[in-house]
């Protein structure tokens, strides 16, 4: 069950976004759709007294995210709700934790088999992001912080999602920003990611051959939605030395026996091809 706080004065969230450096009219919209959540419906001006700020402002705000499907009017109430745009969001959330949480068993199930270190991660805003970890029991093992961020030309979760994606939008991506080169293996020229996508389309997982660290490898596969649209990667990553590229051929089904174990856990399929 959840709290409700209907206390006087701003949201202490709101107080918490007011401080040195921040956006004021972001944070501003923010606590607003936290108030609105706390509600079936607000008036402007209870908006505006829960808040603490000005009703004409209010109201600009609530323009701004109206545009954007975060909140919506009731002509015949008079009040505002939160919108479609707020659920899209908040879905996304409980989508990565359901496939990090529904995930894991299959995850240690790699690591078991592989004996190195299992990644998932997600794409966002151009770069590869890790949620959930098995790490190697061996020392000299591969680790990446849930949470932490990578270059997506570089890694082989973010390979195999960008294989997955419309070609419209694997150029966004790759265009969007210089390929960065970590070591001499890096693929910094578009054209030649390009290819290596396709090639790990056709075969059915990616291969992140020391280009992000020298020494160290990362084979991964794509994971669906229920519409057949990739959503995230599940990869192993351990030192050169270990995933060597003989075993490859191995380690490569593997890899993406257990990434469509982890689609079919989550209602996913396949796409079409």
């Amino acid at each position: 069950m959840i709290e409700q706080r209907k206390g006087r004065g701003r949201p202490r969230s709101l107080k918490a976004a007011l401080a040195a450096g921040s956006v004021q009219a972001l944070d501003r919209g923010l606590a607003l759709l936290v108030v609105l959540a706390e509600e079936d419906g607000m008036t402007l001006t209870e908006l505006g007294r829960r808040s603490g700020i000005s009703a004409s402002t209010v109201h600009r705000l609530l323009l701004t995210l109206e545009a954007r499907g975060f909140v919506l009017h009731d002509t015949d109430r008079g009040h505002w709700l939160v919108g479609v745009g707020a659920f899209t969001i908040g879905s996304a959330f409980l989508r990565n934790r359901r496939i990090a949480n529904m995930g894991r068993g299959t995850m240690r199930e790699l690591m078991a088999a592989t004996g190195e270190t299992v990644n998932l991660g997600i794409e966002d805003n151009g770069e590869v992001v890790f949620i959930s970890q098995v790490e190697s029991h061996d020392t000299l093992r591969a680790f990446f912080r849930a949470g932490s961020r990578g270059a997506i030309h570089a890694s082989g979760v973010g390979k195999a999602i960008l294989a997955e994606l419309p070609e419209h939008r694997i150029r966004q991506i790759v265009g969007a920003r210089p390929l960065m080169r970590f070591t001499g293996h890096t693929r910094t020229e578009p054209a030649a990611l390009m290819r290596e996508l396709e090639a790990a389309r056709l075969r059915g997982w990616a291969l992140d051959d020391e280009e992000r660290t020298v020494g160290m490898r990362c084979v991964a596969a794509p994971i669906f939605n229920e519409h057949g649209e990739v959503i995230a990667g599940v990869s192993i990553s351990g030192p050169a030395v270990r995933v060597t590229v003989m075993k490859l051929d191995e380690f490569g089904p593997m890899v993406r026996r257990a990434a469509d174990e982890i689609t079919t856990s989550i209602g996913g399929r396949q796409p079409a091809r």
